[in-house]
Protein backbone atom coordinates (compact mmCIF):
# COMPACT_ATOMS: atom_id res chain seq x y z
CA UNK A 1 0.00 0.00 0.00
CA UNK A 2 1.16 3.60 -0.58
CA UNK A 3 2.79 5.24 2.42
CA UNK A 4 1.30 8.74 1.96
CA UNK A 5 -1.70 7.84 4.08
CA UNK A 6 -4.77 10.03 4.45
CA UNK A 7 -6.22 7.96 7.25
CA UNK A 8 -4.72 5.68 9.89
CA UNK A 9 -7.22 2.82 10.21
CA UNK A 10 -7.35 0.07 12.81
CA UNK A 11 -9.24 -3.13 11.92
CA UNK A 12 -10.07 -5.25 14.99
CA UNK A 13 -10.38 -8.83 13.80
CA UNK A 14 -12.63 -11.55 15.30
CA UNK A 15 -11.06 -13.95 17.79
CA UNK A 16 -12.10 -17.42 16.55
CA UNK A 17 -9.74 -18.65 13.86
CA UNK A 18 -12.58 -19.77 11.58
CA UNK A 19 -14.37 -16.42 11.87
CA UNK A 20 -11.15 -14.58 11.03
CA UNK A 21 -10.72 -16.66 7.87
CA UNK A 22 -14.35 -16.02 6.86
CA UNK A 23 -13.60 -12.33 7.36
CA UNK A 24 -11.08 -12.28 4.48
CA UNK A 25 -13.58 -11.21 1.78
CA UNK A 26 -14.46 -8.17 3.91
CA UNK A 27 -10.78 -7.46 4.60
CA UNK A 28 -10.06 -7.54 0.88
CA UNK A 29 -12.95 -5.13 0.28
CA UNK A 30 -11.71 -2.78 3.03
CA UNK A 31 -8.21 -2.85 1.54
CA UNK A 32 -9.60 -1.95 -1.88
CA UNK A 33 -11.68 0.91 -0.51
CA UNK A 34 -8.90 2.44 1.59
CA UNK A 35 -5.94 1.60 -0.65
CA UNK A 36 -4.34 5.02 -0.16
CA UNK A 37 -4.64 4.86 3.63
CA UNK A 38 -2.69 3.01 6.30
CA UNK A 39 -4.38 -0.13 7.63
CA UNK A 40 -3.37 -1.99 10.79
CA UNK A 41 -4.90 -5.27 11.94
CA UNK A 42 -5.41 -6.04 15.63
CA UNK A 43 -5.64 -9.73 16.57
CA UNK A 44 -4.30 -12.47 18.81
CA UNK A 45 -1.34 -14.58 17.78
CA UNK A 46 -3.40 -17.47 16.37
CA UNK A 47 -5.39 -15.21 14.03
CA UNK A 48 -2.22 -13.39 12.98
CA UNK A 49 -0.50 -16.68 12.16
CA UNK A 50 -3.38 -18.11 10.16
CA UNK A 51 -3.91 -14.95 8.09
CA UNK A 52 -0.22 -14.31 7.43
CA UNK A 53 1.16 -13.60 4.92
CA UNK A 54 -1.57 -11.06 4.17
CA UNK A 55 -1.53 -8.30 1.58
CA UNK A 56 -4.56 -6.54 3.04
CA UNK A 57 -2.69 -4.80 5.86
CA UNK A 58 0.35 -2.58 6.39
CA UNK A 59 0.99 -3.66 9.96
CA UNK A 60 -0.21 -5.74 12.88
CA UNK A 61 -0.85 -5.02 16.54
CA UNK A 62 -0.76 -8.37 18.31
CA UNK A 63 -3.24 -8.67 21.17
CA UNK A 64 -1.16 -9.81 24.15
CA UNK A 65 -2.59 -7.84 27.07
CA UNK A 66 -6.37 -8.09 27.50
CA UNK A 67 -6.37 -5.31 30.11
CA UNK A 68 -8.65 -2.65 28.62
CA UNK A 69 -6.70 0.30 30.03
CA UNK A 70 -3.27 -1.01 29.02
CA UNK A 71 -4.48 -1.76 25.50
CA UNK A 72 -6.19 1.62 25.21
CA UNK A 73 -2.92 3.30 26.19
CA UNK A 74 -1.06 1.32 23.53
CA UNK A 75 -3.60 2.15 20.82
CA UNK A 76 -3.57 5.83 21.73
CA UNK A 77 0.12 5.92 20.86
CA UNK A 78 -0.68 4.86 17.27
CA UNK A 79 -3.02 7.85 16.74
CA UNK A 80 -5.60 5.87 14.77
CA UNK A 81 -8.26 7.97 13.05
CA UNK A 82 -10.78 5.17 12.56
CA UNK A 83 -11.45 1.69 13.91
CA UNK A 84 -13.52 -0.93 12.11
CA UNK A 85 -14.81 -3.63 14.44
CA UNK A 86 -15.15 -7.14 13.12
CA UNK A 87 -14.82 -8.19 16.74
CA UNK A 88 -18.21 -8.41 18.48
CA UNK A 89 -17.63 -7.41 22.09
CA UNK A 90 -18.28 -4.65 24.58
CA UNK A 91 -14.63 -4.64 25.62
CA UNK A 92 -13.29 -3.91 22.14
CA UNK A 93 -15.54 -0.86 21.80
CA UNK A 94 -14.67 0.36 25.30
CA UNK A 95 -10.96 0.02 24.57
CA UNK A 96 -11.14 2.13 21.42
CA UNK A 97 -13.44 4.66 23.10
CA UNK A 98 -10.87 5.10 25.86
CA UNK A 99 -8.09 5.25 23.25
CA UNK A 100 -9.79 8.29 21.76
CA UNK A 101 -10.15 6.88 18.24
CA UNK A 102 -12.59 9.41 16.77
CA UNK A 103 -14.47 7.18 14.28
CA UNK A 104 -15.67 3.81 15.55
CA UNK A 105 -17.60 1.56 13.15
CA UNK A 106 -19.31 -1.72 14.01
CA UNK A 107 -22.45 -3.62 14.92
CA UNK A 108 -24.58 -2.14 17.66
CA UNK A 109 -24.83 -5.15 19.94
CA UNK A 110 -23.60 -6.45 23.30
CA UNK A 111 -24.58 -3.13 24.88
CA UNK A 112 -21.88 -1.16 23.08
CA UNK A 113 -23.92 0.95 20.65
CA UNK A 114 -23.43 4.21 22.59
CA UNK A 115 -19.65 3.92 22.11
CA UNK A 116 -19.86 3.64 18.32
CA UNK A 117 -20.00 6.63 15.99
CA UNK A 118 -21.23 4.58 13.01
CA UNK A 119 -23.64 1.82 14.02
CA UNK A 120 -24.92 -1.14 12.04
CA UNK A 121 -27.89 -3.17 13.21
CA UNK A 122 -27.29 -6.92 13.07
CA UNK A 123 -30.00 -8.85 11.22
CA UNK A 124 -32.56 -10.31 13.59
CA UNK A 125 -35.58 -12.61 13.44
CA UNK A 126 -39.03 -11.35 14.52
CA UNK A 127 -38.33 -13.05 17.85
CA UNK A 128 -35.38 -10.71 18.39
CA UNK A 129 -32.79 -13.49 18.05
CA UNK A 130 -29.93 -13.04 15.62
CA UNK A 131 -30.87 -14.18 12.13
CA UNK A 132 -28.70 -17.06 10.87
CA UNK A 133 -26.74 -15.67 7.93
CA UNK A 134 -23.30 -16.55 6.65
CA UNK A 135 -20.57 -14.86 8.64
CA UNK A 136 -19.03 -13.96 5.27
CA UNK A 137 -22.04 -11.74 4.51
CA UNK A 138 -22.25 -10.51 8.10
CA UNK A 139 -18.76 -9.08 7.80
CA UNK A 140 -19.19 -7.91 4.20
CA UNK A 141 -22.12 -5.78 5.34
CA UNK A 142 -19.68 -3.78 7.49
CA UNK A 143 -17.42 -3.21 4.50
CA UNK A 144 -20.44 -2.29 2.36
CA UNK A 145 -21.55 0.33 4.90
CA UNK A 146 -18.19 2.03 4.31
CA UNK A 147 -18.69 2.13 0.56
CA UNK A 148 -16.47 -0.84 -0.31
CA UNK A 149 -17.09 -3.12 -3.29
CA UNK A 150 -18.33 -6.38 -1.74
CA UNK A 151 -19.11 -8.47 -4.83
CA UNK A 152 -16.21 -10.88 -4.29
CA UNK A 153 -17.15 -13.37 -1.53
CA UNK A 154 -14.08 -15.56 -2.03
CA UNK A 155 -12.42 -16.74 1.18
CA UNK A 156 -8.65 -16.79 0.78
CA UNK A 157 -5.45 -17.66 2.61
CA UNK A 158 -1.79 -17.61 1.58
CA UNK A 159 1.11 -19.89 2.44
CA UNK A 160 4.73 -18.90 3.06
CA UNK A 161 7.03 -20.66 0.55
CA UNK A 162 9.47 -21.33 3.40
CA UNK A 163 6.77 -23.33 5.23
CA UNK A 164 6.18 -25.43 2.11
CA UNK A 165 9.88 -26.27 1.93
CA UNK A 166 9.94 -27.25 5.62
CA UNK A 167 6.97 -29.57 5.15
CA UNK A 168 8.51 -31.17 2.05
CA UNK A 169 11.49 -32.08 4.18
CA UNK A 170 9.47 -33.36 7.17
CA UNK A 171 6.73 -35.17 5.21
CA UNK A 172 8.24 -36.16 1.84
CA UNK A 173 5.71 -39.00 1.48
CA UNK A 174 2.90 -36.45 1.38
CA UNK A 175 4.41 -34.16 -1.23
CA UNK A 176 5.69 -36.96 -3.47
CA UNK A 177 2.53 -39.09 -3.28
CA UNK A 178 0.89 -40.06 -6.57
CA UNK A 179 -2.12 -41.29 -4.61
CA UNK A 180 -4.64 -39.02 -2.84
CA UNK A 181 -3.54 -37.00 0.17
CA UNK A 182 -6.45 -36.81 2.63
CA UNK A 183 -6.56 -34.84 5.87
CA UNK A 184 -8.92 -35.95 8.66
CA UNK A 185 -9.94 -33.37 11.30
CA UNK A 186 -11.61 -35.20 14.22
CA UNK A 187 -11.57 -32.36 16.77
CA UNK A 188 -13.65 -29.22 17.30
CA UNK A 189 -12.60 -26.39 19.58
CA UNK A 190 -16.18 -25.18 20.15
CA UNK A 191 -17.17 -28.34 22.02
CA UNK A 192 -17.59 -32.11 21.78
CA UNK A 193 -21.10 -31.94 20.33
CA UNK A 194 -19.60 -31.07 16.92
CA UNK A 195 -17.36 -34.13 16.85
CA UNK A 196 -17.96 -37.25 14.80
CA UNK A 197 -16.80 -40.27 16.80
CA UNK A 198 -13.13 -41.24 16.90
CA UNK A 199 -14.13 -44.83 16.09
CA UNK A 200 -15.75 -43.74 12.83
CA UNK A 201 -12.75 -41.61 11.85
CA UNK A 202 -10.60 -44.71 12.45
CA UNK A 203 -12.80 -46.80 10.14
CA UNK A 204 -12.73 -44.03 7.53
CA UNK A 205 -8.93 -43.91 7.71
CA UNK A 206 -8.63 -47.66 7.07
CA UNK A 207 -11.14 -47.49 4.22
CA UNK A 208 -9.21 -44.66 2.56
CA UNK A 209 -5.91 -46.49 2.73
CA UNK A 210 -7.29 -49.89 1.74
CA UNK A 211 -9.35 -48.58 -1.18
CA UNK A 212 -7.26 -45.68 -2.51
CA UNK A 213 -3.83 -46.22 -0.94
CA UNK A 214 -4.29 -42.71 0.41
CA UNK A 215 -1.71 -40.78 2.39
CA UNK A 216 -3.81 -39.86 5.43
CA UNK A 217 -2.94 -37.06 7.85
CA UNK A 218 -4.65 -36.87 11.22
CA UNK A 219 -4.88 -33.15 11.99
CA UNK A 220 -5.47 -32.26 15.64
CA UNK A 221 -4.76 -29.16 17.71
CA UNK A 222 -1.76 -29.24 20.09
CA UNK A 223 -3.82 -29.63 23.25
CA UNK A 224 -4.46 -32.56 25.57
CA UNK A 225 -8.09 -33.03 24.52
CA UNK A 226 -7.41 -33.36 20.80
CA UNK A 227 -4.23 -35.35 21.31
CA UNK A 228 -6.35 -37.85 23.24
CA UNK A 229 -8.79 -38.07 20.31
CA UNK A 230 -5.83 -38.80 18.03
CA UNK A 231 -4.55 -41.49 20.39
CA UNK A 232 -7.96 -43.21 20.40
CA UNK A 233 -7.98 -43.21 16.61
CA UNK A 234 -4.39 -44.46 16.37
CA UNK A 235 -5.17 -47.33 18.76
CA UNK A 236 -8.13 -48.40 16.60
CA UNK A 237 -6.70 -48.27 13.07
CA UNK A 238 -5.15 -51.07 11.08
CA UNK A 239 -3.28 -48.70 8.75
CA UNK A 240 -1.43 -45.90 10.52
CA UNK A 241 -1.92 -42.31 9.30
CA UNK A 242 0.47 -39.43 9.97
CA UNK A 243 -0.54 -38.19 13.43
CA UNK A 244 0.09 -34.47 13.92
CA UNK A 245 -0.66 -34.99 17.61
CA UNK A 246 2.81 -36.57 17.81
CA UNK A 247 4.36 -34.08 15.40
CA UNK A 248 3.65 -30.51 16.48
CA UNK A 249 3.91 -27.94 13.71
CA UNK A 250 3.20 -24.23 13.40
CA UNK A 251 0.02 -22.84 11.87
CA UNK A 252 2.00 -21.70 8.85
CA UNK A 253 3.34 -25.22 8.39
CA UNK A 254 -0.14 -26.64 8.88
CA UNK A 255 -1.39 -24.44 6.04
CA UNK A 256 1.40 -25.75 3.84
CA UNK A 257 0.24 -29.33 4.55
CA UNK A 258 -3.39 -28.45 3.85
CA UNK A 259 -2.38 -26.84 0.57
CA UNK A 260 -0.95 -30.20 -0.52
CA UNK A 261 -4.14 -32.15 0.26
CA UNK A 262 -6.56 -33.47 -2.33
CA UNK A 263 -9.36 -33.69 0.23
CA UNK A 264 -10.07 -32.53 3.79
CA UNK A 265 -12.74 -34.34 5.83
CA UNK A 266 -13.66 -32.45 8.97
CA UNK A 267 -16.14 -31.46 11.59
CA UNK A 268 -17.44 -27.90 11.36
CA UNK A 269 -14.41 -26.28 12.96
CA UNK A 270 -11.58 -23.84 12.21
CA UNK A 271 -9.42 -26.12 10.01
CA UNK A 272 -12.43 -26.51 7.71
CA UNK A 273 -12.01 -22.84 6.82
CA UNK A 274 -8.26 -23.23 6.34
CA UNK A 275 -9.07 -25.87 3.71
CA UNK A 276 -11.64 -23.62 2.03
CA UNK A 277 -9.27 -20.63 2.10
CA UNK A 278 -6.66 -22.78 0.34
CA UNK A 279 -9.16 -23.99 -2.30
CA UNK A 280 -9.16 -27.65 -1.25
CA UNK A 281 -11.95 -30.18 -1.74
CA UNK A 282 -13.83 -30.39 1.57
CA UNK A 283 -16.36 -32.74 3.16
CA UNK A 284 -17.86 -31.24 6.31
CA UNK A 285 -19.75 -33.30 8.90
CA UNK A 286 -22.52 -31.21 10.46
CA UNK A 287 -24.68 -32.08 13.44
CA UNK A 288 -25.71 -29.66 16.20
CA UNK A 289 -24.89 -26.39 14.47
CA UNK A 290 -26.84 -24.51 11.81
CA UNK A 291 -24.52 -24.41 8.76
CA UNK A 292 -26.18 -21.17 7.62
CA UNK A 293 -23.86 -19.31 10.03
CA UNK A 294 -20.62 -20.54 8.50
CA UNK A 295 -21.51 -21.44 4.91
CA UNK A 296 -19.30 -19.40 2.55
CA UNK A 297 -21.03 -20.79 -0.54
CA UNK A 298 -17.89 -22.69 -1.51
CA UNK A 299 -18.51 -24.83 -4.60
CA UNK A 300 -16.04 -27.58 -3.66
CA UNK A 301 -17.56 -28.35 -0.26
CA UNK A 302 -19.97 -31.18 0.49
CA UNK A 303 -22.09 -31.01 3.66
CA UNK A 304 -23.11 -34.28 5.26
CA UNK A 305 -25.75 -33.49 7.87
CA UNK A 306 -26.98 -35.56 10.75
CA UNK A 307 -30.70 -34.97 10.32
CA UNK A 308 -32.58 -35.59 13.56
CA UNK A 309 -35.48 -33.77 15.29
CA UNK A 310 -33.26 -32.10 17.92
CA UNK A 311 -30.82 -30.57 15.40
CA UNK A 312 -29.68 -27.90 15.03
CA UNK A 313 -29.43 -27.07 18.72
CA UNK A 314 -26.20 -25.01 18.48
CA UNK A 315 -25.07 -26.32 21.87
CA UNK A 316 -21.44 -27.24 22.62
CA UNK A 317 -22.45 -30.26 24.71
CA UNK A 318 -25.06 -32.84 23.78
CA UNK A 319 -27.55 -33.49 26.59
CA UNK A 320 -29.17 -36.52 24.98
CA UNK A 321 -28.37 -40.08 26.16
CA UNK A 322 -26.65 -40.63 22.80
CA UNK A 323 -25.21 -38.17 20.30
CA UNK A 324 -28.05 -38.49 17.81
CA UNK A 325 -27.09 -35.96 15.14
CA UNK A 326 -23.45 -36.94 14.67
CA UNK A 327 -24.28 -40.64 15.07
CA UNK A 328 -26.76 -40.24 12.21
CA UNK A 329 -23.77 -39.68 9.90
CA UNK A 330 -22.58 -43.19 9.04
CA UNK A 331 -19.17 -44.24 7.77
CA UNK A 332 -20.87 -45.50 4.61
CA UNK A 333 -22.39 -42.06 3.94
CA UNK A 334 -18.98 -40.40 4.21
CA UNK A 335 -17.27 -43.06 2.10
CA UNK A 336 -19.78 -42.56 -0.70
CA UNK A 337 -19.02 -38.84 -0.82
CA UNK A 338 -15.28 -39.47 -0.60
CA UNK A 339 -15.42 -41.88 -3.55
CA UNK A 340 -17.30 -39.28 -5.60
CA UNK A 341 -14.73 -36.58 -4.86
CA UNK A 342 -11.62 -38.70 -5.38
CA UNK A 343 -12.80 -40.44 -8.52
CA UNK A 344 -13.89 -37.14 -10.08
CA UNK A 345 -10.30 -36.01 -9.47
CA UNK A 346 -8.97 -39.04 -11.38
CA UNK A 347 -8.06 -41.37 -8.49
CA UNK A 348 -9.10 -44.98 -9.05
CA UNK A 349 -10.51 -47.24 -6.39
CA UNK A 350 -8.26 -50.24 -5.79
CA UNK A 351 -10.72 -52.48 -4.00
CA UNK A 352 -10.34 -53.66 -0.41
CA UNK A 353 -12.53 -53.33 2.66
Amino acid sequence: MPSDSKENILVWLPSPMGDAILCTPALRAICGKFNSDRITFLAGSVVKQVLSPCEFTDDWVELKDKNVFALAKLLRQHRFTKVIFFKNSFGSALTCFLAGIPVRVGYSRDGRGFMLTERLQPPRLPSGEFKPISIVDYYLDIASSLGADVQDRTVELSVEPADVEKMKTRFPQVFSSKEPVVILVPGAAAGPSKRWSADRFAKLNDWLIANYNASVILSVAPNADEKQIAEIIMSSVTHKPVNLGDTPISLGELKALYAAANLVICNDTGPRHIAIGLKRKVITLVGPNDPAWTDPGYKDEIFIKGIVPCAPCNKPFCKKPSHLCMDAITVEMVCQSVAKVLESAGFEKRGGV
